[in-house]
C-alpha cells in the first residue's frame, strides 16, 4: 500500500466531518442514474473504489442492491461510513485497500469510481489502477468513473489531479472498454464551489 497516500486520506478523513470535504453529496443521483440504467442485476456484485464516507452505499441498498463492497484506502472514512450504516452495516463487504495494489478474490459486475482516477497523475499509478479493474472486472462487466472535466478544478484536496474528456478518457482506458454514455454535471461543495465533472460509463469488451 502506498504509505504517503493513505497518511494523506487518513489526516483528510480523521479531520472532517463528512459534510465537510469537498466532494461530498447527499443524494449522488448522477451515479444512480448509470448505475440504474447498466441493467446489472440487484444481486450482481458491484464494487464503489474510494467509497469513503460517500452515501452511494446508502442508497443502493435503499433500491434493492444486495451484493456491495466499499472499497478505500482509508480506515478512518469506512469506520465513519460503517457507524453511519449502523445495523445495515452488516449487509456491506468493506475492503481496506488501495486500489492500485488491490488483491481481492471477487470479481464485480459493475465498478464504480467518483473521483479517484483523477487523482492518478502518475502514468505507472494509472497502469497499476487499470491492471487492477482488468483482474477484477468481469467480461461484458460495467464502469462508471467519474472525474473532473477540462472545465473543472487542476487540484482536489491538496493534491494535483488530471482532467478528462471522452477521448482522453477512452484513449487512456483502452480499446478493452467501450464508452456507453457520459454525463456532465456541476458539483456545489459545501463550501458553495462549482466543480466540473464528467461521468464516464464504459463496458467492457
Amino acid at each position: 500500500m502506498n504509505d504517503e497516500r493513505k497518511r494523506h486520506w487518513e489526516k483528510v478523513y480523521g479531520t472532517r466531518a463528512e459534510d465537510e470535504v469537498s466532494w461530498f453529496i447527499a443524494d449522488p443521483e448522477t451515479s444512480l442514474t448509470l448505475v440504474e440504467s447498466s441493467g446489472i442485476d440487484k444481486a450482481d456484485p458491484v464494487i464503489d473504489v474510494g467509497g469513503g464516507t460517500s452515501r452511494l452505499v446508502d442508497h443502493l441498498l435503499a433500491r434493492g442492491y444486495t451484493n456491495l463492497t466499499v472499497l478505500d484506502i482509508s480506515a478512518t472514512a469506512l469506520d465513519k461510513a460503517r457507524q453511519r450504516l449502523g445495523e445495515q452495516a452488516g449487509q456491506v463487504r468493506w475492503l481496506e485497500a488501495d486500489v492500485c495494489e488491490l488483491q481481492d478474490e471477487q470479481r464485480y459486475c459493475l465498478w464504480h469510481d467518483r473521483a479517484v482516477f483523477h487523482f492518478l497523475v502518475e502514468a505507472a499509478d494509472r497502469r497499476a489502477y487499470l491492471d487492477s479493474l482488468a483482474t477484477h472486472l468481469l467480461p461484458d462487466g460495467h464502469v462508471i468513473v467519474a472525474t473532473f472535466s477540462f472545465e473543472g478544478p487542476t487540484e482536489c484536496s491538496g493534491l494535483p489531479v488530471e482532467q478528462y474528456d471522452a477521448d482522453k478518457l477512452t484513449a487512456t482506458f483502452g480499446r478493452d472498454y467501450e464508452l456507453l454514455n457520459i454525463l456532465e454535471e456541476i458539483h456545489v461543495t459545501p463550501q458553495g464551489k462549482e466543480q466540473a465533472f464528467n461521468y464516464f460509463h464504459l463496458r467492457r469488451v
